[in-house]
């Protein structure tokens, strides 16, 4: 059992880690830089990526404390 915990902790502290680095950070100077589009559609769908990375983070964050607490607990 605690073998499968340790794979379900690495597992989901790898996706807590990618979740974070593909999430847009909020620096607003830099949108001309970086190409960032202006249009109706190019914010809206930016806002959606980031919502859905933002809820994957939160997913992957619970499992990686609930399966640590349990890996503590069964020991």
């Amino acid at each position: 059992m605690s073998v499968f915990l340790g794979i379900v902790v690495i597992l989901s502290a790898l996706v807590l880690v990618l979740t974070v680095l593909f999430q847009s950070s909020n620096a607003k100077g830099l949108g001309a830089i970086a190409g960032e589009a202006e249009t109706y559609f190019g914010k809206n769908k930016g806002k959606t990526i980031d919502a859905k990375l933002a809820l994957g983070t939160k997913i992957a964050a619970a499992v990686f404390v609930v399966a640590a607490l349990l890996m503590l607990i069964i020991g």
